[in-house]
């Protein structure tokens, strides 16, 4: 399932399933916040996750 996030998305989504904010994605890897506010919203539309914590648990499931 994670196979179909870009190399960016999947990214940042380790560092969401880690617990990191936003803005701390944001500053980790030099974007702006709403970018990565973008990506989340990608992030969960193609995992098909309801929210930032089913989507952690999609990465942990996926073996990350």
């Amino acid at each position: 399932m994670t196979e179909a996030l870009t190399a960016r998305r999947r990214d940042i989504l380790r560092l969401l399933a880690h617990g990191l904010s936003n803005g701390a994605i944001a500053s980790e890897l030099g974007l702006t916040e709403g970018t990565v506010k973008g990506h989340v919203t990608q992030i969960l539309e193609r995992l098909g996750a309801a929210n930032r914590v089913e989507a952690a648990r999609i990465a942990f499931r996926a073996g990350w």
